[in-house]
């Protein structure tokens, strides 16, 4: 009892430490967010659990030199050439699939547990995680800061020629004059931008907007397609 006291301690300790990383991930609009990182962090402590306790369980007069863990390293390091079919790159350093691939690292930990007969630890890293993949995030949501509340949006535009595009990022981010020629600023953010010359004359816009959860991709497509002297639109949720 007191070995899966402890353990339930450690898992939480772990997934507390994750979300601590994945927050701080998050509110620098890195890749690695705060679900990835806590189930990383659970995973890895459920696995340093069973090699711990591996070895009183199963060695013996009979078993000096056996390693039970070392099949169960192979696993480990062999299922991440797995995950890694599930992540994505989308364009710049958006990435998509990690929690995924994490996911699909983390059920190896959980049956090498099983394997070796630690059924509780199993059971407690498969609630923590459930709760920190499908219940955190909503929580985040609800009474987080604003900062961890965005998701993001490719948008490229189709501009005729001769047009002031500094107008049409104005237009983007809804930033408005306020007194003394200051602006406004709205919570999108554009994050990354790219503007080409076509062939015709036309320019050619490329970015990627931050936007809070509540403003959908629509909404983005249908601000941008009202703008004047915009020609065609691709919005893509990232």
């Amino acid at each position: 009892m007191q070995i899966h006291t402890e353990a339930l301690i450690k898992l939480l300790i772990a997934m507390l430490f994750g979300l601590f990383i994945g927050i701080d991930r998050q509110l620098k609009q890195k890749p690695l967010g705060i679900r990835t990182s806590m189930v990383i962090s659970i995973a890895s402590c459920l696995v340093t659990l069973v090699s711990i306790h591996a070895f009183e369980k199963f060695s013996g007069p009979d078993h000096l030199n056996m390693d039970p863990m070392r099949l169960a390293a192979q696993i480990v390091s062999g299922i991440g050439f797995l995950g890694a079919g599930v992540i994505l790159r989308r364009g710049g350093d958006a990435i998509s699939g990690l929690t995924s691939a994490a996911l699909i690292w983390t059920a190896s930990g959980i049956g090498i547990a099983v394997g070796a007969g630690f059924y509780v630890e199993a059971a407690y890293a498969v609630v923590l995680l459930m709760f920190a993949v499908n219940v955190v995030p909503h929580l985040i949501r609800a009474i987080g800061p604003q900062g961890l509340n965005k998701h993001e949006v490719s948008v490229r535009i189709i501009m005729e020629s001769n047009y002031d595009l500094t107008e049409v990022i104005q237009n983007i981010e809804n930033r408005h004059k306020v007194s003394q020629g200051k602006f406004r600023n709205s919570e999108r953010v554009i994050r990354r931008m790219k503007i080409k010359d076509l062939d015709d004359g036309r320019q050619m816009i490329d970015m990627v907007i931050s936007a809070p959860d509540k403003d959908y991709a629509t909404e983005i497509y249908y601000d941008v397609k009202r703008i004047e002297h915009v020609m065609s639109v691709e919005v893509e949720q990232l």
